[in-house]
């Protein structure tokens, strides 16, 4: 069973830009500072959020897709990378390759032969 390389790459991506934003986003909170700036950090992880929580279903599906090898799911963690996108179009950089990726990966396994074996 071959996997598709672009979910491999889309995957590693996703990854390490949950992690950056794990840290970063732990430091920011933690950083000892006015009120307002606390407030700040707060509002800010606040709009985050949704963007996170929907990168982070988007990878798991990305990594499922790929070691199942179904286009389907390839597809739905593509969707969810562009919802992602939407919900926090400032941080846009992080998730337009991995979204790129997933949609021609999922072409790509539509256009494969099914093997005679399935």
């Amino acid at each position: 069973m071959k996997r598709n390389k672009l979910l491999l790459v889309s995957l590693i991506i996703g990854v390490i830009y949950l992690v950056y934003s794990a840290w970063y986003w732990s430091g920011a909170n933690a950083s000892s500072g006015s009120d307002a700036a606390q407030a700040g950090a707060a509002l800010a992880t606040a709009l985050v959020m949704p963007h996170l929580a929907m990168t982070v279903i988007a990878v798991i599906l990305n990594a499922i897709a790929y070691f199942a090898n179904k286009s389907g799911l390839a597809l739905a963690a593509a969707i969810l990378y562009t919802v992602a996108l939407v919900l926090f179009v400032g941080y846009f950089m992080f998730v337009v390759v991995e979204m790129v990726l997933c949609y021609v990966a999922f072409a790509q396994m539509h256009k494969e032969p099914k093997d005679a074996e399935a």
